[in-house]
């Protein structure tokens, strides 16, 4: 998939999550539950490139032995399980590899009462007739 597409979907995605919001620190475009980052798209510099960053604890480890595209998130946060994937412009990208990272990323840092399934519902009874 393309960058442009790639980062759209991405977005609509992250906003998608229950309780996420966007929000734009150090001219970051990022996007949080509560306080807490799951995902960061990257300043739009102009180039058409693609920075994608969110947090794996379970597959960071993977991630980064497997794919070129990956490295750890630079500040010290890839000690963390943070990890970021880069692309340039014309780059295909892996929608649903990132997509399936950003949702391990939120249920990283959102509170955990967010990321449960909802209890399901006994069948309603239907009063005697």
């Amino acid at each position: 998939m393309n960058i442009a597409r790639a980062k759209a979907a991405l977005k609509k995605a992250a906003l998608a999550a229950p309780g996420a919001w966007e929000d734009h620190p150090w001219g970051e475009n990022v996007y949080k539950v509560g306080k807490k980052i799951f995902l960061f798209l990257g300043v739009d510099n102009g180039d058409g490139s693609l920075r994608c960053t969110v947090k794996l604890p379970d597959s960071a480890e993977a991630a980064l032995s497997l794919f070129s595209f990956c490295a750890p998130t630079g500040y010290g946060l890839g000690k963390s399980g943070w990890v970021s994937s880069i692309f340039a412009k014309g780059e295909d990208v892996p929608l649903p590899l990132l997509q399936e990272w950003m949702e391990e990323s939120y249920r990283a840092v959102a509170p955990k009462k967010m990321t449960r399934p909802a209890p399901k519902k006994p069948p309603r009874r239907r009063a005697p007739a």
